[in-house]
């Protein structure tokens, strides 16, 4: 049985190092790249199971590499997890929610990397099929459609809960800040 290949893009080491060892024991092997040229052709040479990718790269950028492998079926259908320390240049680029991609904000710790793993792969299955490639036969049937579509939808209503927690979390900060502030001024 052939092994499953994670592609890790990233011009850090330490990151590389860290999401490799992030990683659970397994039957997969890890590619690492430094750059966008190498971690594309990484892609197109190795079709990897799930691609790991940061936004900032040198020589070509991760929103390049991105909409390079956008253009395929074959590519795009890999579980993409988005990396980036800068959220919003991400945002700028791509609208929230993200519908076929995971995005986890760097640093981040073990469980946070497995589930943006999780959610990849989740998402990376929604993709709509070219009609070429379309047929009765690769038609989801019955109950298991609804099923995964459902868990979908729960998946991306936590996403968004998540994301309303945190700055929910945020504004109670601010407020106790500015509240700290108006006491010792009054």
């Amino acid at each position: 049985m052939s092994t499953h290949k994670i592609l890790v893009i990233d011009d850090s080491k330490v990151i590389r190092m860290r999401v490799r060892d992030m990683l659970p024991e397994g039957n997969f092997k890890v590619l690492e790249a430094k750059d966008g040229v190498e971690g594309y052709n990484l892609i197109r040479s190795e079709k990897p199971n799930l691609i790991m990718l940061d936004f900032l790269l040198p020589k070509m950028s991760g929103w390049d590499v991105y909409q390079e492998v956008q253009k395929e079926y074959d590519l795009k259908k890999i579980p993409l997890v988005l990396m980036s320390g800068r959220k919003e240049e991400v945002v700028e680029k791509l609208n929230e929610p993200f519908e076929y991609f995971s995005f986890i904000e760097k640093p981040f710790e073990k469980k946070q990397l497995l589930e943006a793993i999780k959610d990849a792969m989740a998402k990376a299955r929604k993709h709509p099929k070219p009609k070429e490639v379309q047929g009765p036969t690769s038609q989801p049937t019955g109950n298991l459609s609804d099923t995964s579509a459902m868990a979908q939808e729960i998946i991306s209503l936590r996403e968004q809960v998540n994301t309303m927690q945190g700055e929910i979390d945020l504004l109670k900060k601010q407020l106790r800040q500015v509240l700290g502030f108006l006491k010792q001024k009054g």
